[in-house]
């Protein structure tokens, strides 16, 4: 009789066990006193004892390099930040709810750390936060975000394009200090740089080198700073192709024209052409980079050294054209005054008169000059003349070149040829230094 009896006990007490366990999530939230009207939990910070600190721990990964703007020093990432921290308030036992370990509820129904980021340069729609936040059983809080992230990053630009820029998102806590609030990561910066880069889908022209950490820094013990370090490299082909390898081409034709000559006239306008297309050049990197730079980039460097040669060989085409007609005026000149000598020296010697001796027939026959038949000398010495005005037109068309050369010939060719020398010897160094520190420079 005792033993149905102890049966019966047990099965009913079974039941009444089974009736008084809830496995619903409201039975939790009633159990954990988040279903009144006025929610303490969501305002004061969730310790048992004042005086303990609470340890905030962010977790930053980047999803896409958008934008690096030179001009306004700013950078757009768009990150996943996940934030961790724990509410000693909130602690359960997952048994005693049919193992419910973890619970979702809204933001509004719990405190939530005032993080901010100093560096913030963008609206406040660019950040999406997630409706609701993921409770254990221990009390550990795990919140979500999504962020456009637009902040301020003051680049050096001396190496541009070959530069790598490393710029700082610093967490803060906007009203707790050192003494309440201490900020940290769950997981390593290497973790997390592998982990960035597994996902990365939008690049653009930079690459992601490394995320470093600074863990828990004070500044004069008064507030928590996490920094992630975030450096960059930049891609520097497409500045290679479009724009450094032109203007060494223009460098290169210039030296080339050279062998232009000089007579043709287009040897001038050529390197003037030239002279262009470095200023359009020069505008467009003027776009690129901004004004309130304090040290000249690199590739500003370069670009003025090839617009200043260029124009020092601009000057010195305008001077041996200068030289090269003088010349030529010169040699006319000096042809001029002698052709006009000879002429007047024929005539005279043609039109001279015969004297008082002659007149009067006392010179002897063998001292005579002119023959005794006056007229018929007079034509042959005309044609005589016509034959040597012939004769010297011929000879100066064959020594034409020879007589073009002038006064300043012979000084415009020299100041070509040295100039040659002395540009192609600059041109060569100019172009082996830089390329030589660009190598340098991991390029």
């Amino acid at each position: 009789m005792a033993a149905p009896t102890a049966l019966i006990f047990l099965t009913l007490l079974g039941v009444s066990s089974s009736g008084s366990t809830d496995c619903s999530y409201q039975s939790l939230l009633h159990h954990l006193n988040l279903t009144g009207s006025s929610n303490v939990q969501s305002i004061m910070r969730p310790v048992k004892n004042w005086t303990t600190s609470t340890l905030v721990q962010l977790d930053i990964l980047l999803f896409g390099i958008l934008d690096v703007d030179e001009k306004s020093q700013t950078v757009t990432n768009h990150l996943w930040v996940s934030m961790y921290w724990t509410n000693e308030l909130l602690t359960w036992n997952a048994s005693d709810f049919c193992g419910i370990n973890l619970l979702t509820i809204p933001r509004s129904m719990l405190w939530i750390p005032d993080i901010i980021i100093q560096e913030d340069a963008s609206d406040s729609g660019s950040v999406i936060k997630g409706p609701h936040l993921t409770l254990n059983s221990s009390g550990w809080v795990f919140s979500k975000a999504q962020q456009r992230l637009t902040y301020t990053c003051q680049l050096n630009l001396v190496k541009f394009p070959f530069d790598t820029q490393s710029c700082n998102i610093t967490f803060t806590s906007m009203s707790s200090d050192v003494h309440t609030m201490k900020l940290g990561t769950l997981t390593n910066d290497t973790a997390l740089t592998a982990l960035s880069e597994l996902i990365m889908i939008t690049k653009g022209e930079w690459s992601l080198r490394s995320m470093e950490v600074v863990r828990d820094r004070t500044t004069n013990g008064t507030k928590s700073y996490l920094i992630y370090m975030i450096t960059l490299e930049r891609k520097p082909m497409l500045y290679v192709v479009n724009f450094i390898i032109p203007l060494s081409y223009l460098l290169v034709l210039d030296l080339a024209s050279f062998f232009i000559s000089q007579s043709s006239g287009e040897k001038l306008s050529f390197k003037v052409t030239i002279l262009l297309s470095i200023s359009v050049l020069l505008l467009i990197l003027q776009d690129m980079l901004p004004s309130t730079e304090d040290s000249l980039p690199w590739i500003a460097t370069y670009c003025v050294a090839i617009f200043a040669l260029v124009g020092i060989s601009v000057l010195e085409a305008m001077l041996v054209s200068f030289l090269t007609e003088l010349g030529h005026q010169c040699g006319k000149k000096a042809k001029g005054s002698e052709n006009a000598r000879e002429d007047i020296q024929l005539e005279e010697d043609f039109h001279k008169e015969p004297s008082g001796d002659e007149e009067r027939g006392q010179v002897t026959p063998e001292k005579t000059y002119m023959p005794l038949d006056w007229p018929v000398a007079h034509d042959l010495l005309k044609r005589i003349l016509d034959e040597v005005k012939a004769a010297r037109l011929q000879a100066g068309s064959k020594d034409k070149d020879k007589n073009e050369r002038g006064c300043c010939k012979s000084l415009a060719l020299t100041v070509d040829y040295v100039f040659f020398f002395l540009y192609l010897i600059t041109v060569v160094l100019f172009l082996m230094i830089v390329y030589v520190s660009w190598i340098k420079t991991g390029f």
